[in-house]
């Protein structure tokens, strides 16, 4: 049995459209890191004129008062965090007495993370800081296609998550 050989075409031939690379601006994770970086910015900036909270002290104290009571580890997933910053945010934001820190009774080397009752208020101004900016970002799409998104927006992270 011989083996065949394929044609080779020419290299100016122009490739099938499916072969055609999107331009980089058109691609999906190119297009999120965007709306992540311009909306990261100004939520960055509102943090710190309206509560003088950098940004990830700000998420931090968010997701405690979400999530209390919170170990570091389970504070920098929440908060989308590496383990030191999370640790380092959490000090800083105990050292303003906005978040108390308590041994784990589950893990007596850990602690856990609450808001104290200033913090509790602070995360009230946090949180409607939060709702205000998706709804600066997110109010040009109905309450339907929020939704789809939203949904899709799930999805995507559950496949994101079984990759790593």
């Amino acid at each position: 049995m011989t083996r065949r050989s394929l044609p080779v075409p020419p290299r100016s031939a122009v490739p099938p459209r499916s072969a055609v690379p999107l331009a980089l601006d058109q691609h999906l994770t190119w297009r999120l890191h965007r709306i992540n970086k311009l909306s990261d910015k100004l939520s960055s900036d509102a943090y710190t004129q309206e509560f003088g909270l950098p940004v990830g002290e700000a998420r931090c104290l968010a997701a405690i008062g979400n999530f209390a009571p919170l170990s570091v580890k389970d504070l920098a997933a929440r908060a989308n965090l590496n383990k030191a910053q999370a640790s380092r945010a959490a000090q800083a934001l105990t050292e303003r007495g906005l978040v108390s820190k308590q041994a784990s009774p589950l893990d007596g080397r850990g602690v856990v993370l609450t808001t104290t009752r200033k913090g509790h208020k602070l995360w009230t101004g946090v949180m409607a800081l939060i709702a205000r900016r998706n709804q600066e970002i997110f109010g040009c799409l109905s309450g339907a296609e929020r939704r789809q998104l939203g949904a899709m927006l799930d999805r995507l992270i559950a496949q994101a998550g079984s990759e790593s």
